[in-house]
């Protein structure tokens, strides 16, 4: 679905991303994992072409390097940031409409379709999202990112904060989803649960791709053990 070649990413005179090569398969999930710095992030925003980047990203044929990332968006990239994002001083239904902006018209189906994947949501509707627990901000920012109905969802962080209770469900979600046929794109610190879900692993370090492979052949790796599983 998504090819990316030789991805440079900068600030200023700051090299974030150096050149890195991947790419995600249709109706998989792949994994970025890494510590905190190694260009996880930028390459998401890369991605999206909201960062400066320089390099080749082909997304299901389409060269994507000078585009708007509302156009991309149109064209099937969604994104959960890291962080959640959400619109404090909206409630959880005008943040589902926001994500809607350019599906309005099915924008019935789509929520109605959020409320059953996520029923705590839907009994909080009517209330401001920046009333809801970190948790519930978190099941309200991935269903904002699939209101647009993306062929590519990426997920930035989404353990971040989130006790463990609410990470098992978060990620047993996102694995219905692929069940569902939506690809997803993984950035993810918590090394163990991201390579458990997805079929694909690289391993980012200091803006370079330094390892790469299936995902339940690298949770076997030594040195993946010792690097990010805690030995």
């Amino acid at each position: 679905m998504i090819r990316v070649n030789n991805l440079h990413v900068y600030y200023g005179l700051i090299e974030a991303v150096k050149g890195i090569d991947f790419k995600v398969q249709e109706g998989q999930i792949v994994s970025l994992i890494g510590s905190n710095g190694a260009g996880k992030t930028s390459t998401l925003e890369a991605l999206l072409n909201s960062v400066k980047k320089t390099g080749e990203v082909n997304f299901s044929g389409y060269d994507t390097i000078n585009h708007k990332t509302h156009t991309l968006v149109q064209r099937g990239f969604s994104l959960v940031p890291e962080g959640r994002r959400v619109f404090i001083n909206l409630t959880v239904e005008d943040n589902l409409r926001m994500g809607a902006f350019n599906n309005d018209e099915n924008y019935e189906r789509l929520k109605d379709a959020m409320y059953e994947l996520f029923p705590r949501i839907k009994e909080k509707r009517l209330q401001m999202a920046g009333t809801l627990s970190g948790g519930e901000q978190q099941m309200l920012a991935i269903s904002r990112a699939l209101m647009s109905e993306p062929k590519l969802l990426m997920l930035d962080e989404p353990s971040l904060g989130l006790a463990p209770k609410i990470v098992g469900e978060v990620f047993e979600t996102i694995a219905k989803l692929k069940k569902e046929g939506i690809t997803i794109l993984l950035v993810e610190q918590n090394a163990f649960v991201a390579l458990k879900i997805s079929d694909y692993a690289y391993v980012l370090e200091n803006g370079k791709i330094v390892m790469q492979g299936v995902s339940k052949d690298m949770i076997g790796n030594d040195e993946i053990r010792k690097k990010y599983l805690g030995g």
